[in-house]
């Protein structure tokens, strides 16, 4: 790598608002970093476009840590882009080589709109989790403490690996039918291997699956893409885990 950086040619999705209708516009980026992250390349060109007077490109992006899971970008045709279990905060350029044309598009989904340019509606993962995502617990002042509940080792780590996925909506987006389940059943699994989820063990599956299905999202086919390209490693046996609990919740119903 030159000290000079990389010179670079990003084909980005431009989108004013909803209901226009969006193209892919054609920018160069020069001398960049290879130390660089993705978002930090794009913050590079964005002022770069205001300087030249220009709107510059819209995207989502907070913690920058890897936690929030807002900075979610298709590159070349890839969830978070050609990296393994990173966030596109965490893309660093060095993935990228000098003269690479690098394609940036937002989430392709009907049930996450586009907002604006690179940015999507994902309230839709919101809705779900507020039809089941949560238990019932005592807030009276007598509240047990949460190590006072014997709960088995591997229990506790699945339901930990779990609770890992930060709803960025990598796998629906990397899904051919845009499916949510691999968020759903992680959702899910946390709550279903821990005792205190049991409460609403019976309604969570069915309401979790309902609310997924009303919002637009497609059916499971077991490709195994999202598991793939999620960011936190989520397995597919949560999938597996959720239409168990799903069949369950159904006969008893």
């Amino acid at each position: 790598m030159s000290e000079k950086g990389m010179n670079l040619t990003l084909k980005i999705w431009r989108q004013k608002d909803s209901k226009s209708k969006g193209k892919m516009e054609t920018y160069p980026v020069t001398n960049i970093s290879e130390h660089m992250s993705f978002l930090e390349m794009l913050d590079v060109l964005n002022e770069q476009l205001v300087e030249e007077g220009k709107e510059p490109v819209a995207f989502d992006h907070d913690c920058r840590e890897g936690i929030c899971g807002m900075c979610s970008l298709h590159i070349n045709g890839e969830a978070h882009g050609p990296d393994r279990r990173v966030t596109t905060c965490q893309l660093h350029m060095r993935m990228f080589n000098d003269g690479d044309t690098i394609h940036i598009e937002p989430w392709r989904a009907k049930a996450f709109p586009v907002i604006k340019d690179l940015i999507v509606d994902r309230s839709a993962f919101d809705r779900i989790q507020h039809a089941g995502g949560f238990i019932s617990v005592n807030t009276s002042g007598n509240t047990i403490d949460a190590n006072a509940i014997p709960i088995e080792k591997e229990d506790a780590d699945e339901a930990f690996n779990a609770a890992t996925c930060i709803g960025c909506g990598a796998c629906v987006a990397s899904c051919k039918n845009a499916s949510a389940m691999l968020f759903v059943g992680a959702k899910i699994s946390q709550f279903s291997l821990l005792p205190q989820g049991q409460v609403e063990a019976k309604n969570r599956a069915l309401n979790m699956v309902k609310q997924m299905d009303l919002e637009g999202f497609g059916n499971c086919t077991n490709t195994g893409a999202c598991e793939v390209q999620c960011p936190k490693g989520i397995s597919l046996d949560n999938i597996a885990r959720m239409n168990r609990d799903f069949l369950s919740a159904s006969v008893k119903k």
